[in-house]
């Protein structure tokens, strides 16, 4: 696949899909301000593959065919526009809202501490079904024209949480060393490639490390990867921290200058050091002299961004002009407060100052 230039827009929770999770003319209006705007390669919000895994209010799904012809429509308008576009896959396992998805949120492992509520423990045979309905999800993507695929294994969402020895205690062949944490992504990458065929891209997205106590750490992220990668995985994405790591992660306010951007960039070297894989380097990148040099000195291969692009779909086209201020975005996350209102996502601060 050939993409105009190496920057993506990195998956976050737009708050834009109708009730069930079908696509609106608002969603798809901003994946196509984003294919205007000179992105790359747009991976959309992240996409809840069954019922019990929504995170969200108004949170795209992809868990049933009748979703199809509106995603297809969304896909077809950004290809109009010259843009490429990646369905990402994901289930909220812990974070998942009980009052939204009206059952108990389903877990890798149960354990006292866990939650204040009631949790379901995933079976074998919910493992399976869950791996099924990633690759039926990945179907519909390929059938609604998605370019790509990419797992949702970051952030302490489901997948995240097979990783993390601090959410996965299971002493199953699904538990324990690495090797059997990374099992599912692995079956679960095998399942797809039978639905979509072995040409069709599967990306993944990962945390380099959970910044939690006893949680994912940098060496297992590379062992899992390395056998992602091994397995097939086109490209990896590679993120870090969960809702809960706190002061733990590194801080995505108020990135103001050089040095505070691109805060996973050294667990990127080290990725490249370990893996000759194709890696998505997300977090905190705000100008272009920062993104030249992590593609210069080999750090990553492609710069993902998420905020910046909230308050200006055309940075990239702006940076290509030769307009190379940094991005104009805060880094203040207001963007998402009115998205919980039922408004989408949107920069708050560039709202306030053209009402000025």
């Amino acid at each position: 696949m050939k993409l105009a230039n190496r920057f993506m827009r990195s998956a976050t929770w737009e708050g834009m899909a109708a009730e069930d999770g079908s696509v609106t003319p608002k969603l798809t209006k901003t994946m196509v301000d984003l294919a205007k705007g000179g992105v790359g390669l747009i991976i959309s919000g992240h996409a809840y593959v069954l019922p019990e895994g929504q995170a969200g209010p108004w949170q795209m799904g992809i868990y049933k065919d009748e979703l199809i012809d509106g995603l297809k429509i969304m896909v077809n308008e950004v290809h109009e526009a010259g843009g490429k576009i990646v369905a990402q896959l994901a289930h909220s396992g812990a974070f998942a809202r009980k009052e939204i998805i009206k059952q108990v949120p389903h877990v890798v492992s149960n354990f006292e501490g866990l939650s204040k509520s009631p949790r379901h423990e995933l079976t074998k045979k919910d493992i399976q079904k869950l791996i099924k309905a990633f690759a039926e999800a990945a179907q519909r993507a390929k059938i609604a024209g998605f370019d790509v695929v990419q797992l949702h294994a970051a952030h302490g969402y489901l997948l995240s949480q097979f990783l993390s020895p601090a959410y996965n205690r299971r002493n199953d062949e699904y538990g324990g060393p690495i090797e059997n944490r990374v099992r599912i992504h692995l079956e679960m990458y095998h399942a797809i490639q039978d639905v979509v065929g072995a040409d069709y891209p599967v990306l993944i997205k990962i945390n380099s490390e959970d910044f939690l106590d006893n949680g994912l750490n940098l060496n297992d992220s590379i062992t899992a990867s390395t056998m992602l990668f091994d397995a097939g995985i086109d490209a990896i994405e590679l993120s870090g921290g969960t809702l809960y790591s706190g002061k733990l992660s590194p801080s995505r306010l108020g990135i103001n200058k050089e040095e505070k951007e691109a805060y996973f960039k050294e667990a990127a070297a080290l990725f490249k050091k370990e893996i000759n894989v194709p890696l998505i380097l997300v977090g905190g990148v705000r100008s272009l002299n920062v993104a030249e040099q992590i593609l210069e000195n080999g750090i990553a291969d492609y710069i993902s961004m998420c905020r910046p692009l909230i308050r200006e779909p055309g940075l990239i086209n702006r940076w290509k002009s030769g307009d190379t201020h940094p991005a104009r975005c805060k880094s203040d996350n207001l963007c998402l407060e009115p998205a919980w209102e039922g408004k989408g996502i949107y920069c708050v601060v560039e709202e306030k100052e053209k009402s000025k």
